[in-house]
């Protein structure tokens, strides 16, 4: 499946957007997501179903000032 991640493409296996995430690696309960500029709740990611061509914002904070 083809997404935009953070305005990066990507081409996934994963059809969950806690699947996505695994797979590029991100953890922590600190993440922030979107889809389709539509904010998703992280106890809702293991059954949101991603979609070909959906566009995911990953946020997570920064140290530093």
């Amino acid at each position: 499946m083809k997404l935009m991640v953070n305005g990066e493409a990507h081409e996934v296996a994963a059809t969950t957007l806690a699947g996505l995430l695994a797979a590029l690696d991100y953890e922590g309960d600190w993440l922030a997501t979107a889809v389709n500029n539509d904010l998703v709740h992280k106890a809702n990611r293991a059954e949101f179903q991603l979609n070909d061509g959906d566009r995911i914002e990953i946020l997570s904070p920064m140290q530093g000032g």
